[in-house]
C-alpha cells in the first residue's frame, strides 16, 4: 500500500501553506464559513509566500447540484435486474450505509440502494453485511455513525481502534473502560472467545450471574469500537451478536497492511471528495467523522496533489471538487430518499444544494411535527420537489401515505413521477397496495 508521508510541522512546509490558503479555520470543531481563505485574493496566482497556488474553479449552484447527484450515483439509469455486481458498486460509491434501528417503513441501511438501484433483492445485502465469512464484502463499524463499509475500508479505520484501545478515542465511559476497566472487558472478551458469538442480553444477570445488562453492553460496545470483537449477524430484533474480529472478517482482509494514520486520513478523505463530488471542508471530515486537524492536513495533502480542486460556488464556503467529478448537463433522477441517506444526511448541505430544509421530526411531539414521522425527500430530476411521510403497515400489506408535501415549485409531473415511485417502493417491500394520501399540501382542488 503506497504511503504518502504527511511533514511532522506542517506550518514550516509547502502543504502548511497550502493548508492555509486552502482550509478555512475551525471553530470548536466547525468550519468558520466566513472566513475567506487567502486564496480568494491572489488574482495574481500566488501566495503572499509566494508559492504557486492551485486556482480554483468557479461552479454555478445548478452545476454543483449536478456534480454532487452524480456522485451519489443518480446520473446514470436503474439497471433492469439489479444483481450483486450493482449493489457492490454502490456501497463501494457511496462509502458506506448508514444503519439506524428505526423500522416503520424498513430498516435505513437497505433504502440508499433501492433508491439508485430500484428493486434489488434486499438479501443481497443481508448476505454481503451478515452472511457466511467467505461471502461477506461488508463489515460494521463506527464511520459517519454506526455503518455498513466495504471491506476495503477495514484498514483505513484501524486507526481509529487504536485510539480507542488507548483510551483516547470515544466517549468518557469509552476511555473509563480502557483506562480503569480492561481486565473487567477482557473477561467479556474471553467468554466470546469459549462461547462463540453472543449478544448484549446474553449477558442479562437474571441469566448468567454477570454484571447488570448495562455494564456488560458498555463493554461489548468498547470491545466493539476498539476493535476486538465486530458483528457476525443480527437477530430478528435488530440486535447485534457479536464474535471475534478474526472468526469475522476474512483473513485476507485482516492481513492487509495497515497504513500510518496520516495516510488513511488521506484515503478517507478521498473517498469523501468521491463520494460528494463537490463539497466543503466540514462535509469531507464529517463524512467518516474525522478530528478537525486531522481532516485540514489530509485536505491540505490532496490539493497538493491535485486530487482536490479548490472551487468556488455562490453562496457557500470554500469548497474542493474531485478531479474525476463528473459534471453532467442534465440529471433525471426519480427517488424517495432515506433520511439517513448521504445525499441527504448533512442538513446544511441539503440547504445549500436544493434550497430544501429537511429535518428528521422522530423524536419531535406529534403537535409539534411539520411534515410527519418519517419523511422521505422526493428528488425528481436534479430537484427535491415533494415530501412524503410514509408507514408500511406489514398486517394488511398495504404502504402508507399519511401525507404528501409538494414543494412551491414542484413541477406539474410530481404527482405522477411520485405514484410511479411509491408502487416501485411497496412492490420491493412485498406490500400489495399503495395507500390514497391522507393530507396533501399545498390542497389539490
Amino acid at each position: 500500500m503506497a504511503c504518502h508521508s504527511i511533514p511532522q510541522h506542517p506550518r514550516r512546509s509547502k502543504i502548511g501553506r497550502v493548508l492555509r490558503d486552502f482550509v478555512p479555520p475551525t471553530r470548536a470543531g466547525r468550519i468558520v464559513a466566513n472566513h475567506p481563505p487567502p486564496w480568494f485574493q491572489y488574482a495574481s496566482g500566488t501566495s503572499e509566500h509566494g508559492d504557486s497556488v492551485t486556482p480554483e474553479e468557479k461552479i454555478s449552484p445548478a452545476q454543483a447540484r449536478r456534480i454532487a447527484l452524480a456522485a451519489q450515483g443518480f446520473g446514470t439509469a436503474r439497471p433492469a435486474s439489479p444483481h450483486q455486481g450493482h449493489l457492490r458498486r454502490t456501497v463501494e460509491r457511496l462509502g458506506l450505509h448508514q444503519i439506524d434501528s428505526v423500522n416503520v417503513l424498513t430498516r435505513a441501511h437497505y433504502l440508499p440502494a433501492f433508491s439508485r438501484l430500484g428493486g434489488y433483492d434486499r438479501d443481497l445485502l443481508n448476505r454481503a453485511a451478515w452472511g457466511r465469512r467467505g461471502e461477506r464484502r461488508l463489515f460494521e463499524y463506527w464511520a459517519h455513525e454506526a455503518s455498513l463499509l466495504p471491506l476495503a475500508t477495514h484498514p483505513l479505520l484501524r486507526w481509529r481502534m487504536d485510539r480507542a484501545d488507548r483510551g483516547a478515542a470515544g466517549y468518557s465511559s469509552m476511555r473509563a473502560i480502557a483506562r480503569d476497566r480492561r481486565a473487567e472487558a477482557m473477561a467479556v472478551l474471553d467468554r466470546i472467545r469459549q462461547e462463540g458469538p453472543l449478544a448484549a442480553s446474553d449477558f442479562e444477570s437474571s441469566r448468567t450471574g454477570w454484571w447488570e445488562w448495562s455494564a456488560s453492553k458498555a463493554m461489548l460496545e468498547w470491545l466493539f469500537y476498539a476493535g476486538h470483537i465486530t458483528t457476525a449477524t443480527r437477530r430478528r430484533s435488530f440486535e447485534r451478536v457479536y464474535d471475534l474480529t478474526e472468526r469475522v472478517i476474512p483473513a485476507a482482509i485482516l492481513a492487509l497492511p495497515t497504513p500510518p494514520e496520516a495516510e488513511a486520513h488521506r484515503q478517507l478523505i478521498d473517498r469523501a471528495a468521491r463520494a460528494l463530488g463537490i463539497a466543503t471542508a466540514g462535509e469531507l471530515r464529517d463524512y467518516f467523522r474525522l478530528a478537525p486537524e486531522d481532516a485540514r492536513v489530509a485536505i491540505a495533502a490532496l490539493v497538493e496533489e491535485g486530487v482536490l480542486i479548490p472551487a468556488t460556488v455562490p453562496g457557500w464556503p470554500p469548497a474542493f471538487l474531485h478531479r474525476e467529478a463528473r459534471r453532467p448537463r442534465r440529471i433525471e433522477a426519480r427517488a424517495l430518499l432515506a433520511p439517513f441517506d448521504p445525499l441527504i444526511w448533512e442538513r446544511g448541505r441539503t440547504e445549500r444544494l436544493f434550497a430544501f430544509r429537511y429535518r428528521i421530526e422522530i423524536y419531535v411531539p406529534l403537535v409539534k411535527r411539520q411534515h410527519g414521522y418519517y419523511v422521505l425527500p422526493f428528488l425528481l430530476g436534479d430537484r427535491l420537489v415533494a415530501r412524503v411521510d410514509l408507514k408500511a403497515d406489514r398486517k394488511s400489506a398495504r404502504l402508507l401515505v399519511l401525507a404528501v408535501h409538494h414543494e412551491p415549485d414542484a413541477p406539474a409531473e410530481t404527482d405522477e413521477a411520485l405514484q410511479a415511485e411509491l408502487l416501485l417502493l411497496a412492490q420491493w417491500l412485498g406490500l400489495s397496495e399503495v395507500s390514497a394520501p391522507s393530507r396533501q399540501y399545498p390542497q389539490k382542488p
